[in-house]
């Protein structure tokens, strides 16, 4: 598919690289670019020498959120098709086995705050901030504040979408919305390192933490035990767990399988 917002990078490296590409808006979040993005993403979770995934931006900001000029003249129903529309990537993320890394920099406003935060694992550059700044121009981000609160807690959570302020990198870390931070001029370097280094993890073992960590979030602590121990009975069988298994008793690196 060839696409207008974003630019697609998948070489000999199992790792596949989404940027969103519209700088001079500051990759400002439309209806054509929130397509784009579901149907890269699943464009990666289809290919099996993907095992991982960068989101990453081009330009001084990652998103700077929804394209206002969208809202006008739409009906209550035609609103709530929208925004939902705009956060199918959100969900996306949750329901893909291969993991997607977010690589951050300048500003994550409004729903690039909620991709950045809803993507499994979030590295930023120093010059990063994230704020829930929809409150600030009479609107809201309700959907956004989803990713964020399981992240922070619903009295942060509660905050950021009142009051609507850019968090500042460090910020950011401290309470656990992004995972690393590292220089801006290191960014994309560093994230690519990143990528590379859970790609060598077994593909199998890698999508089933993932999928049953997911799935199991919204359960009671016990059956999220019983579930787990499931998913990790299941795993035991594979032979991936028998090949790292055997890997590591003969100190070598193990031959993957699977994907």
């Amino acid at each position: 598919m060839t696409y207008a917002s974003l630019t697609i990078e998948h070489d000999a490296s199992p790792v596949g690289v989404i940027t969103l590409n519209q700088p001079d808006t500051l990759n400002t979040f439309t209806s054509s670019m929130a397509e784009e993005l579901h149907t890269a993403l699943m464009e990666m979770e289809g290919d099996p020498a993907v095992r991982v995934v960068i989101i990453r931006s081009e330009g001084r900001a990652f998103c700077a959120g929804i394209d206002v000029n969208e809202l006008e003249g739409q009906s209550p129903l035609e609103y709530r098709a929208w925004i939902g529309h705009m956060e199918q990537p959100f969900t996306d993320i949750a329901h893909m086995k291969t993991p997607v890394i977010a690589a951050v920099q300048g500003v994550a406003a409004a729903n690039g705050m909620g991709l950045a935060v809803a993507a499994d694992l979030t590295i930023a550059a120093d010059n990063t901030r994230m704020g829930l700044t929809a409150i600030n121009v009479g609107l809201n981000c309700v959907g956004p504040v989803l990713p964020v609160a399981r992240v922070v807690g619903r009295k942060k959570a509660m905050e950021l979408l009142l009051f609507g302020e850019l968090i500042p990198a460090e910020e950011l870390l401290r309470l656990g919305l992004v995972n690393r931070v590292v220089p801006q001029a290191d960014l994309d370097k560093e994230a690519r390192a990143w990528a590379e280094k859970l790609a060598q993890k077994s593909p199998l073992a890698v999508q089933i933490a993932k999928s049953s960590f997911y799935a199991s979030e919204d359960m009671n602590y016990a059956q999220q035990f019983d579930f787990m121990n499931d998913a990790f009975a299941r795993l035991c069988t594979a032979d991936d767990a028998k090949e790292g298994v055997k890997a590591f008793f003969e100190k070598r690196a193990p031959k993957w399988k699977f994907r």
